[in-house]
């Protein structure tokens, strides 16, 4: 499996080649950028030439960019609406599609290869309605994103239209076949269970998020800090048809020591091998 680290454990700071090198140093072997403007200004187009510019002269890959939750700088906490491309209201739909549009840009200059996307969020339920905006949502942002050769990975999350079922659901009935998913380990274990996620998605399955915890709370630990099987998750997912991106989504606010993260960072990566 490619080895690969989400910016997001480095999200309280602003994203620059330094964090990605570290990641390099610790065994990482490609990336996924998570798109959150305190983070990563995905409009600022003089730090997204920056960041290709340093992708194009270095031996770690681009895999994914995870696609914006909010559109401000403080994670929606002045305010600001979520990303949410299924919400009711039409306007907010278009909001978000054009926030996700922004974003799928920078692959003009970043060479990432997925863009990791949300369908919905928490509170968010089963319905012909969510099936028909989760569609249109996917052809609109797919028919953008393929001239930029990029593909669309969709998540499973812990709301209804986002169990492995229904994302399985939704891509056959809008017969999507150029999009993946994205498997969340922990979004699994505190839903269906890993194993059961690994056999419902099957060959759906580009790019798994790695990250444990205690099965009810979304706590974004270090693998073996939590309480997935990580031997039987490893075994599951091997057994697929080709094998996935292992893409470690740590936490940002664990309280790691900086100088003890890259020894945890190859730890994680040991667990998988």
């Amino acid at each position: 499996m490619l080895r690969a680290l989400s910016t997001h454990l480095f999200l309280h700071q602003r994203l620059h080649p330094g964090l990605l090198e570290q990641a390099g140093r610790a065994g990482a072997q490609a990336v996924e950028i998570f798109a959150a403007r305190q983070h990563f200004d995905y409009t600022n187009a003089e730090e997204v030439r920056d960041l290709g510019a340093w992708f194009r002269s270095s031996e770690i890959e681009a895999w994914s960019m995870h696609a914006p939750m909010y559109p401000d700088r403080e994670m929606g906490r002045a305010g600001a609406p979520a990303v949410n491309v299924i919400h009711p209201e039409k306007a907010r739909r278009i909001d978000a599609m054009d926030e996700i549009r922004r974003a799928l840009e920078t692959a003009e200059h970043i060479p990432y290869k997925n863009l990791i996307l949300h369908l919905g969020k928490r509170q968010d339920t089963w319905s012909q309605r969510t099936v028909e905006y989760s569609i249109t949502a996917l052809e609109h942002l797919g028919a953008f994103a393929r001239p930029l050769g990029v593909r669309l990975l969709v998540e499973n999350l812990t709301s209804e239209p986002t169990t492995p079922e229904h994302l399985v659901t939704i891509l056959q009935m809008g017969h999507l076949d150029n999009v993946g998913v994205c498997l969340d380990l922990g979004h699994a274990h505190m839903t269906v269970g890993v194993d059961q996620a690994i056999i419902t998605l099957g060959a759906h399955i580009v790019s798994v998020h790695v990250h444990d915890n205690h099965g009810a709370k979304d706590e974004h630990l270090w693998p073996g800090d939590g309480t997935i099987d990580w031997p039987a998750a490893v075994g599951a997912l091997r057994s697929l048809p080709a094998p996935p991106a292992a893409v470690l989504e740590i936490g940002h606010s664990l309280g790691d020591a900086p100088a003890a993260i890259p020894a945890r960072i190859e730890q994680s990566f040991h667990r998988l091998a």
